[in-house]
């Protein structure tokens, strides 16, 4: 049984060379999604490598609330019956969503358009981060949202029942925003069209085929415009989820970082929509191989292997940010002991994560001894061309990213670095600490 960390500190020592072969949780963009699709389509939907991280957790548990059958069967495997377009009901309390920006955004756009009351809260860190940037589009719907200042949770929705379709073009690059705006428009009759100005993760458009919805993309200059007929009758559909690249990338960093290392992590998945990080470490100089390249549920799916090596230093343009912006904390880590001068730029999105993740990656490399400074929406790293010393304290500012970006920091340095939180990596990535210590880690409490 794999065990979540508890609460509290946790050390890196340096580590020997990693090797095995693993499998990392679940998708949590498509748990979250399997999710709410099966509670939105008729019939049941069986769904297998559910991520059953708390995130997700929080996403079941609130689909339950709005009337779906929501059911674990086995670790991993659960079902869904669902009510339909505009089926779902008032919930009778409020939905919690823990530490899940994604679920409490997309679920802004599902309520949005069923007519009843609903209130939307949070962890403290959730209940920091901006909403407006759903809720402003969805009112146009005819929803009424009435939250905190600056549009933070609590949040309470009054859906409308006569939703109009949107047509909107999302300001910067947000899978979340469009998501939510496309789960609106399934209950608004008539066309909902979203102009996304960069092509972000298209997990939303590939499940809405998987399930029956009619939707188009059209390529618009750099980015897509998306059209999604309304109301539809969406069937269900079986779902299998596969590994998260975001938590395959810890694992893949650590052996790519530590000496005579050698890992592969098995059917991770491969939208070239989430392979950003990949790109980054292949033009670094990165030993990164695909083995068994296949499709499940309309997602490519391999098996991915890292080798150490020597890293260079990389120049990573904006527009990458939308394929990879969960992963700029670990590719920094990799920049640390990589040769030269490193500068990731367009990072301003991070800055409205669970935490502000910019700052927080650039103090995580100074608590490992690494030079790095911010510059406008840039973090610039100073790296080493080999191992940082390491000997320091991360403060995680509860952001799951962060305290593992911080800890395979510690693996691949001279004296070990500690998080002082790992409580809230059990958000996204379950069993992380076992499996790093089944690789040859030896994580542990200080």
């Amino acid at each position: 049984m794999l065990h979540p960390p508890p609460p509290g500190p946790l050390h890196a020592p340096p580590a020997g060379p990693l090797s095995g072969r693993i499998a990392v949780p679940g998708d949590k963009s498509i748990s979250h999604r399997a999710l709410m699709f099966g509670a939105l389509a008729v019939g049941e939907t069986r769904i297998t490598g559910l991520l059953e991280g708390e995130d997700v957790l929080a996403t079941a548990a609130a689909m339950r609330a709005l009337g779906a059958e929501v059911i674990q069967d086995a670790p991993g495997t659960w079902r869904v019956a669902g009510r339909g377009i505009g089926g779902l009901t008032e919930p009778a309390d409020v939905l919690d969503m823990g530490n899940s920006g994604t679920a409490a955004r997309l679920l802004c756009g599902i309520l949005a358009t069923h007519p009843f009351f609903s209130v939307l809260t949070g962890d403290s860190s959730l209940r920091r981060r901006p909403m407006r940037r759903v809720t402003d589009p969805l009112a146009a719907t005819g929803a009424v949202f009435a939250a905190r200042a600056g549009g933070r949770l609590p949040l309470a929705v009054t859906g409308t029942g006569a939703a109009l379709p949107l047509e909107y073009r999302v300001p910067v690059p947000s899978a979340q925003v469009k998501s939510a705006l496309l789960l609106a428009g399934l209950n608004a009759r008539g066309i909902t069209r979203i102009e996304e100005p960069e092509a972000t993760r298209d997990h939303t458009e590939n499940m809405l085929r998987h399930f029956g919805a009619e939707v188009s993309v059209e390529p618009a200059g750099a980015g897509r415009v998306i059209a999604l007929a309304g109301q539809p009758e969406l069937r269900a559909a079986d779902i299998v989820v596969p590994g998260d690249p975001s938590s395959a990338a810890f694992p893949l960093v650590a052996a790519l970082l530590v000496a005579g290392s050698s890992v592969t992590v098995t059917g991770v998945g491969l939208n070239p929509l989430r392979t950003g990080l990949l790109d980054c470490l292949r033009e670094m100089g990165a030993e990164l191989t695909i083995g068994t390249p296949r499709v499940a549920g309309g997602e490519s799916v391999g098996d991915l292997t890292a080798r150490a090596g020597a890293l260079r230093a990389i120049d990573v343009p904006p527009g990458r940010a939308p394929s990879m912006i969960d992963e700029y904390p670990i590719l920094a880590v990799a920049c640390a002991a990589a040769t030269g001068v490193s500068r990731l730029r367009g990072l301003k999105e991070l800055r409205v994560k669970e935490s502000d993740r910019l700052a927080g990656t650039a103090a995580l490399l100074a608590a490992g001894g690494v030079r790095a400074e911010v510059e406008g929406d840039d973090l610039i790293v100073h790296g080493l061309g080999g191992a940082p010393p390491g000997g320091g304290i991360v403060a995680t500012h509860m952001d799951h990213r962060l305290a593992m970006s911080g800890l395979v920091l510690g693996l691949a340095s001279r004296g070990g670095v500690t998080v002082d939180d790992a409580g809230f990596i059990d958000t996204s990535f379950p069993g992380f600490v076992a499996l790093m210590n089944q690789l040859g880690a030896a994580l542990a409490a200080p």
